[in-house]
């Protein structure tokens, strides 16, 4: 895969991953009655913009992100926007000189409210609304993907392959697995991901077995080795596939989804925890290499990493973290209980410090990225 087609298709995915979230903040807002002041997918300087229907439209030359600017909503994007004052207004000091109104579009196409004017659960949907257009994003490319597949692959075992460890220490034909050491399973990738998360070369499973739940203690596989010392518990299970019908490959896309989201929380945790490096972390540019890698196996690889793209992406953007949108609703919920908002200054100062701890973070997480790349080892 060349460099430039690479780029080209990082490109694209991010847009596609960025327009998506910043329409569900746009939508909802239009919806909601607020001024949307500007529509931006990417930032930096405009390529071009067009003003339609009391929002201006633009596409910036960096596409390392975008933005949707609100009336009243304290952002640095609606802060360049804010309203001209109305012809006779009278002036907060009259030795201080009117502030320049930075709002692309004009005073007279401006009809909605700010966003601070809105009822507090308008907010919040229209904070959350990013977020969950990455999940849509995330399930409509899934029920392409499970819907070309020839069939829908279950949990539910058909046999075992020869020789096979598990089958001797629990498993059997007709089961069909609910559980790996407590962790629900949704779809068969689960059963290989569990496995390589477990110690020992055992697990435990829970099976329905005849109708009943059953529990399976220390279920042993067997191993094997591989030329770097890595050792691996393979499955040797053999599962069944059903027809495909639309409501099979609805279900079936709508378990991949969990199964990713989980991974992603399960990540988190582990990095939370210890159990993972920080310095496993990966930036724009361990992405983009990713994003090349995928494309040179198959468009069901690319496709299944978009979805991982969107969905970490969603997830990430609800963690109850400053400057992410799952800080604004803390402070909106803050605002719920209390009925009183949070005062600008400090979420100003709150989202300042949340800025700056995840821009270190992206900037530590692009080390390790051009680190493995000079090492060669991002390719291994």
């Amino acid at each position: 895969m060349s460099t430039v087609v690479t780029i080209l298709l990082a490109i694209l995915i991010f847009g596609l991953v960025i327009v998506f979230h910043e329409f569900g903040h746009f939508i909802t807002a239009k919806l909601s009655g607020v001024q949307v002041n500007e529509f931006s997918i990417g930032m930096g300087p405009a390529l071009c913009k067009k003003i339609f229907r009391g929002t201006q439209y633009s596409i910036r030359a960096l596409p390392v992100g975008g933005y949707v600017a609100m009336e009243g909503e304290d952002s640095p994007e609606s802060e360049g926007a804010r309203p001209a004052a109305k012809p006779g207004d009278p002036a907060e000091d009259a030795d201080e000189e009117p502030e320049e109104d930075l709002n692309p579009v004009p005073l007279e196409q401006r009809t909605g409210k700010p966003f601070n004017e809105v009822k507090l659960w308008k907010r919040f949907v229209i904070i959350a609304a990013g977020a969950i257009m990455n999940f849509i994003l995330g399930y409509l490319v899934l029920l392409g993907i499970v819907g070309c597949d020839t069939s829908v692959i279950t949990l539910k075992i058909y046999g075992f392959e020869d020789g096979a460890k598990c089958a001797a220490t629990g498993l059997q034909a007709e089961d069909r697995i609910l559980a790996i050491n407590g962790r629900t399973c949704y779809v068969p990738e689960d059963i290989s991901y569990e496995l390589s998360r477990t110690k020992n070369y055992s697990a435990d499973f829970t099976v329905l077995r005849n109708g009943e739940k059953v529990e399976l203690s220390d279920v042993q596989f067997d191993t094997y080795t591989d030329k770097n010392g890595q050792t691996y518990m393979p499955p040797q299970i053999i599962v069944y596939s059903l027809k495909k019908t639309p409501g099979n490959v609805m279900k079936q896309a709508w378990n991949y989804e969990r199964y990713y989201a989980r991974i992603i929380f399960s990540t988190l945790i582990d990095l939370a925890k210890g159990r993972e490096s920080i310095n496993n972390l990966s930036g724009p540019v361990g992405i983009v290499a990713a994003i090349g890698q995928a494309a040179s196996v198959d468009w069901k690889t690319l496709l299944n990493l978009l979805v991982l793209i969107t969905v970490n992406l969603g997830i990430f953007n609800l963690l109850p973290f400053p400057a992410l949108d799952g800080g604004k609703l803390v402070f909106l919920a803050i605002e719920g209980v209390t009925r009183r908002p949070v005062p600008a200054k400090v979420q100003e100062y709150v989202n300042l410090v949340g800025f700056i701890l995840l821009f270190s973070l992206m900037l530590f997480a692009t080390y390790n990225d051009i680190v493995r790349l000079v090492t060669g080892q991002m390719f291994s």
